[in-house]
């Protein structure tokens, strides 16, 4: 054993560099030839003469965060599979155990001293940043800033302050920890609020997957509104189309979508459906005598001009009428499209000789024809 004469190594005290390697390279010649079950007894003996070793190396890293007591643990780890891994041919003995020991240490660091987890990485560069940081204060006699930092480490300023905000991780703020005073209020109680827009989550997603089934331009129509902020009369400038008419729009969408919420199946949205009647069909073709009467309700746009054209065309063409009358009694509004759509269809009836009516308009919407050069009859 270490400190018997027969080995001529000292007693297992506190020695140079040069009795620890001389001490391994006697280990290494006490179990040649020897059986691995009787091999034991010498690895003890080395491993209580380094252990003083292991302690001053243990030593260098107090007073960071971390008990000695531990530190000195995992430095006799270390100790131990630097014994068990130590080759004589390969060098010092003092050396690799001294790499193995401390590398078991920062490894410990590392792993298991950091309260919040960081990318090895950014711990490596918070190491380098906390050295930057003390040569930097000590040369230019106050703290550096990102910049400076940046361009002594080399790295990219987002990546220092990355660094500067993951380095609280090593140590956080425990939850628990009183606040102070008489109050027996913990700092997790200052953290955080009641989340009131929980309770509308399921409304939320729900109404994201009705607006899906709306037609675009009452999508857009309410995005403008609410999301936007724009007036109705903004939006209507945008449409072409009247105030009162994007607010018909507005209204008919909310109402489809409360009640579609309301619904375990939500019913189809009828494009073109006059306000507060969704069954309602805008358009509605009957024979009187030898007139064709096109019944029109709810507003004509866009929605309804191109259909309107093609059946006052289709019908003025055909020559099955001798006159084809458009009936706007239940018409609130007609925007450009609609006026486009007249005027085509009374085109179509000039070529063809049949004459178009307009009949049933209301002051508003006569007006608007008025303009754009449409006769409306006046009833007997």
């Amino acid at each position: 054993m270490f400190g018997q004469t027969t080995t001529g190594t000292p007693p297992a005290t506190e020695r140079g560099l040069e009795d620890l390697d001389a001490a391994a390279v006697a280990y290494a010649a006490r179990i040649a030839g020897l059986p691995p079950d009787r091999r034991q007894e010498a690895r003890d003996d080395l491993v209580r003469f380094a252990l003083p070793f292991a302690g001053r190396l243990a030593r260098r890293y107090r007073g960071r965060g971390e008990p000695l007591e531990d530190l000195e643990q995992v430095a006799r780890l270390g100790l131990v599979n630097a014994v068990d891994r130590y080759d004589p041919e390969r060098g010092s003995f003092t050396a690799y155990a001294a790499i193995t020991i401390v590398g078991e240490i920062k490894r410990h660091f590392r792993d298991r001293t950091w309260g919040v987890h960081v990318p090895r990485r950014l711990r490596d560069l918070i190491l380098e940043v906390g050295q930057a940081t003390a040569a930097l204060t000590s040369e230019l006699s106050r703290s550096p800033t990102v910049a400076e930092l940046a361009e002594r480490l080399e790295t990219p300023e987002e990546e220092i302050l990355a660094a500067l905000e993951s380095a609280a991780g090593y140590s956080p703020a425990s939850l628990n920890a009183p606040v102070g005073g008489e109050s027996s209020a913990e700092f997790g109680d200052l953290v955080g609020a009641s989340d009131n827009d929980l309770e509308s989550v399921d409304d939320r997603v729900t109404v994201s997957g009705l607006l899906g089934r709306l037609p675009w331009r009452e999508r857009r129509i309410l995005a403008m509104r609410f999301y936007g902020n724009q007036t109705q009369a903004e939006i209507a400038a945008r449409f072409g189309i009247s105030q009162m008419h994007v607010s018909r729009l507005l209204s008919r969408a909310l109402t489809w979508l409360r009640q579609a919420m309301l619904a375990d199946a939500p019913a189809p949205w009828q494009t073109g459906a006059a306000d507060g009647d969704p069954q309602r069909g805008p358009l509605a073709v009957r024979q009187a005598g030898d007139r064709l009467v096109v019944e029109l309700a709810g507003e004509i746009d866009r929605d309804t001009a191109e259909q309107l054209r093609r059946t006052v065309v289709e019908a003025a063409s055909a020559g099955t009428a001798a006159a084809v009358e458009v009936d706007l009694d239940g018409v609130d509004s007609v925007d450009m499209g609609g006026v486009a759509a007249l005027l085509a269809a009374r085109e179509a009836g000039r070529r063809t000789g049949i004459e178009l009516v307009i009949a049933g308009a209301g002051p508003q919407v006569r007006q608007s024809l008025a303009r754009a050069g449409l006769a409306v009859a006046v009833p007997d």
